[in-house]
């Protein structure tokens, strides 16, 4: 039999992959391959610590497909060349992959099913990647949701999810790869991901083990555990879910009983992810402009060469909440999504700078960046996107501190210079009498910064704004 080529993207495991199955069908050989192009993903190519776990996921694949008798080829893009190339050297008469839902990524595949196809090759394309395509969920008009609520009622109307699929027999012809992973140049040449390997394990068997380990114990007190980033309360998948190390199929099985309000929480989680995408396969605009027209006008505040922007980046704003939990996006890859929601309002609302400016810096600095996630996330903060957050609605870190960490042991531990401190001190140093401060070795302006920014007097700024642009018409 002629070979079948399934061509990874974002889907960088074995079990439950569709397209891998479909290549293998009826014990036909498979070639296995990656091609590089991250031009083709246009402005949202993969970011520095998206590219870190790329790396080493590639790696667990290789090894992964290795074991099972093939080997996985690198090739670099065009992707439509690599994959003619790829035809003519093996003689291959079918492609396979999974989709992707990026605007660009869209656009290219359906370019190259066209010209391969042209080609006289088989061609198809598989879902890996959701438990619902976003063009399957409609509101009752036919149109799509705008709302989560009633798209993820809508959606769990449908029919369960199919089972999992089993890692398929596979064959193949014996290749030699064009390119090792290290020829990616992924790593970065000043090793700011030193810390990352002690927080993650990249590939597919990462992600099961991790899986395992959530649904063992935390998922149990998901419900209230997953508000305090303290904790070890949430599942810490939405990286090997984003590179497909694990499928939302497999989460969903793998959960206990559905009807627990702790289990019911983690998969409206899932739901959210997949509200995201069905958002962004309608408004193929939204990383970068305002779902709702009138936040294109806010008035943003002036930040001379870039300052304050820098500081909230760097975890130097004097707010401690906000601080910890840039320190620690910088140090592991990763935010609690607690204290996600924290920061974006602090950036949006108190500092008044654009939402586009904190989404382009957590692409670059979460292992977990996904387009249609990160979007969602950020134009809710800013009150622009589907189903956002009210406009009046602003956290203020230090309540929010006092909330979800009253001993202040997230700011202990990412903020070493205030663990002296008090627990009732850590939220607002700037509030602490000077003799404590004293005591515990802090010096303001010194060791930690004083705030770059009034609350209560940023808060009513941006009320003033966004009543400006509320009264705005579409």
């Amino acid at each position: 039999m002629r070979p079948a080529i399934c061509w990874f993207r974002r889907d960088l495991r074995l079990s439950d992959n569709p397209a891998l199955s479909a290549a293998a069908h009826q014990g036909r050989p498979v070639i296995a391959v990656y091609i590089h192009s991250p031009e083709e993903a246009g402005p949202w190519a993969e970011g520095a610590a998206s590219r870190w776990w790329l790396h080493h996921s590639l790696q667990a694949l290789g090894a992964a497909l290795q074991a099972q008798g093939i080997s996985l080829q690198i090739h670099r893009g065009p992707a439509l060349n690599a994959l003619q190339t790829l035809i003519r050297e093996t003689d291959a008469e079918a492609v396979h992959w999974n989709r992707l839902y990026d605007p660009a990524i869209i656009e290219r595949d359906r370019a190259i099913k066209a010209q391969l196809q042209a080609d006289g090759i088989e061609v198809s394309s598989h879902n890996a990647a959701l438990l619902r395509e976003p063009w399957t969920v409609k509101t009752g008009t036919g149109g799509p949701y705008r709302a989560f609520t009633p798209f993820w009622r809508a959606a769990q109307r449908e029919s369960t999810p199919a089972q999992p699929l089993p890692i398929p027999p596979l064959t193949g012809p014996a290749l030699n790869s064009p390119l090792h992973v290290d020829d990616l140049a992924l790593l970065p040449t000043i090793r700011w991901d030193t810390d990352f390997p002690a927080y993650w394990q990249p590939g597919e068997a990462g992600a099961q083990a991790r899986l395992h380990a959530f649904v063992e114990q935390p998922v149990h007190r998901y419900d209230t555990d997953r508000d305090f980033p303290a904790i070890n309360g949430t599942s810490g998948l939405s990286a090997h879910l984003h590179f497909g190390e694990i499928s939302p199929r497999q989460i969903w099985h793998a959960a206990p009983a559905h009807e627990s309000d702790d289990v019911k929480t983690f998969l409206a989680e899932i739901g959210w992810r997949e509200f995201a995408h069905h958002v962004l396969f309608h408004h193929p605009s939204f990383p970068d402009e305002p779902l709702n027209p009138r936040f294109a006008d806010f008035p943003w505040a002036d930040d001379p060469d870039h300052q304050l922007l820098k500081a909230w980046q760097r975890g130097n704003t004097g707010i401690p909440l906000v601080d910890a939990g840039m320190r620690e996006l910088w140090h592991t890859g990763w935010m609690h999504n607690r204290v996600r929601m924290v920061v974006g309002s602090f950036l949006v609302k108190n500092l008044r700078l654009p939402w586009q400016q904190g989404e382009a810096w957590f692409w670059d600095t979460l292992v977990d960046a996904d387009l249609a996630s990160n979007s969602l996330g950020w134009q809710w903060v800013a009150g622009s996107g589907a189903d956002a957050a009210p406009y009046f609605r602003i956290f203020n870190p230090i309540r929010q501190s006092e909330r979800f960490d009253a001993e202040g042991a997230y700011i202990a531990r990412w903020i070493p210079e205030l663990s002296r401190l008090p627990a009732k001190h850590r939220h607002a140093p700037f509030e602490a009498p000077a003799d404590v401060l004293a005591k515990a070795g802090v010096t303001l302006g010194v060791h930690y910064p004083w705030p770059i920014v009034d609350l209560k007097a940023s808060r009513q700024a941006a009320l003033a704004a966004f009543a400006k642009i509320k009264k705005s018409p579409a």
